[in-house]
């Protein structure tokens, strides 16, 4: 899937998305990926969704972002809320959705200039 992004904006902003893949600025990755508005693209360890530990959280709280977006794969699931603690202790808002919606709101929260972290994981295929 294809997805609109301003390329006038200099944010970091989702271009694609399918089975196995995100493309970033038009750039395909093909793992888990930490993706901030404003910062670099890291790999994330989390190859799926079974695998989140609390230590993945941290690694988010560190970027310091206004709002996090977790696209937990294929389907929408919810981590063990001891998982979410990081998360909480540093008020920092998170909302968790499948990926492909992840990655729609991530791109509509850079258009409005928001200092959001997309948490994906991609699933390999």
């Amino acid at each position: 899937m294809k997805l609109q992004s301003d390329p006038h904006s200099g944010a970091n902003t989702i271009t694609g998305y399918g089975d196995g893949y995100v493309e970033i600025n038009q750039t395909p990755h093909k793992h888990s990926v930490l993706l901030s508005s404003d910062g670099a693209t890291l790999e994330w360890p989390a190859k799926s969704f079974s695998d989140l530990e609390a230590s993945h959280f941290s690694q988010m709280v560190d970027l310091k972002p206004e709002l996090i977006l977790i696209g937990t794969g294929s389907r929408q699931q919810f981590p063990k809320p001891e998982l979410l603690k990081s998360l909480i202790s540093a008020k920092i808002g998170f909302e968790i959705m499948d990926s492909q919606a992840a990655c729609r709101t991530y791109n509509i929260l850079v258009g409005e200039g928001r200092k959001v972290l997309l948490a994906l994981i991609v699933e390999p295929t």
